[in-house]
């Protein structure tokens, strides 16, 4: 049967600390020289309706280095959601291709796609989720501080497509997620309420980052929302993660950000830049991560990647 990851609800608990863990295996094959290739004469699209960095060059190079073939499709390169039924796109790609990455707005089209699609699915990014940012993340901490289970997270700021992803994953991970969010700001209250023994919804940063083990934050303007830009700052005075805020986690506290991040706005300078942030090993484990991904929705063997040891 093939298997999608859409949100992180689509992997069992067993599943998703499996692929943290083949991450960190990946990571040190990598950084040992070792070559994997099991991607080999196999094909990546990349359909995305949205501007990206990090998880265009991620998925790219991971394909690469599995010895795949990427294809990246923008808004100007595809029919998708404009001439053609997403229905109609789905099954053409998936006479032609191995595995989709799509990076869109509305959470129904990956929906929708994935529904009518014989090949794998990932969401690269929708208005809802960001999944594959949560893996690097969970990655990340393991790497830093061992198991994230029974921890404390502060989010900081906006209900946004990461703060689900994050409230999901408080479940599927078993740690406690303390959002602080400003009145109007807040995620999606259905979700809440699904997830609700493991998240706690306030206003204050200081009393969600109290004893915290991650801070976390996101940009108070996504892409979509420039023309809320004046709003949304005015909103969002008193939620900038600076020193106070991380003098009120534990002494062993990370800061991170999935990125870009804008210094002074939703993070002062010393903080993204300071000794406690992991956002540069954030962003360089959305690599090994996405492989280790990729590897579990392909099916590959694990018995193949132990041969090339």
């Amino acid at each position: 049967m093939v298997r999608h990851f859409l949100t992180l609800m689509d992997l069992s608990p067993v599943e998703l600390n499996g692929l943290i863990q083949r991450a960190i295996e990946l990571k040190r094959e990598y950084l040992a020289g070792r070559a994997y290739e099991p991607m080999r004469n196999k094909t990546l699209a990349m359909i995305f309706d949205k501007s990206s960095t990090r998880t265009r060059v991620s998925f790219e190079t991971g394909f690469t280095q599995f010895g795949g073939n990427s294809i990246f499709l923008s808004p100007a390169d595809s029919q998708l959601g404009r001439g053609e039924p997403i229905e109609d796109t789905a099954r053409v790609l998936s006479g032609m291709v191995d595995i989709v990455v799509i990076r869109t707005g509305p959470h129904e089209m990956v929906d929708t796609f994935a529904t009518y699609s014989s090949i794998p699915v990932i969401n690269g990014l929708t208005d809802s989720f960001h999944p594959c940012q949560l893996l690097a993340d969970i990655q990340t901490y393991s790497e830093r501080r061992g198991t994230i289970r029974g921890r404390k997270v502060a989010w900081i700021g906006d209900g946004n497509n990461m703060c689900h992803s994050w409230i999901n994953a408080a479940r599927q991970f078993e740690f406690n997620l303390h959002i602080a969010a400003p009145i109007g700001y807040e995620p999606d209250p259905g979700l809440l309420a699904q997830n609700g023994s493991h998240v706690e919804l306030g206003d204050d940063p200081l009393s969600a980052a109290k004893d915290a083990h991650i801070v976390v934050t996101d940009t108070w303007v996504n892409m979509g929302q420039e023309q809320e830009r004046i709003s949304r700052i005015a909103a969002f005075e008193g939620f900038c993660v600076n020193r106070a805020v991380m003098q009120q986690a534990a002494t062993d506290a990370v800061f991170m950000h999935c990125l870009p991040a804008y210094r002074g706005f939703e993070v002062e300078a010393d903080v993204i830049d300071g000794p406690q942030s992991v956002v540069w090993e954030q962003a360089a484990n959305r690599l090994h991560a996405q492989k280790a991904l990729i590897e579990f929705l392909m099916g590959v063997p694990r018995t193949e990647f132990e041969q090339t040891d």
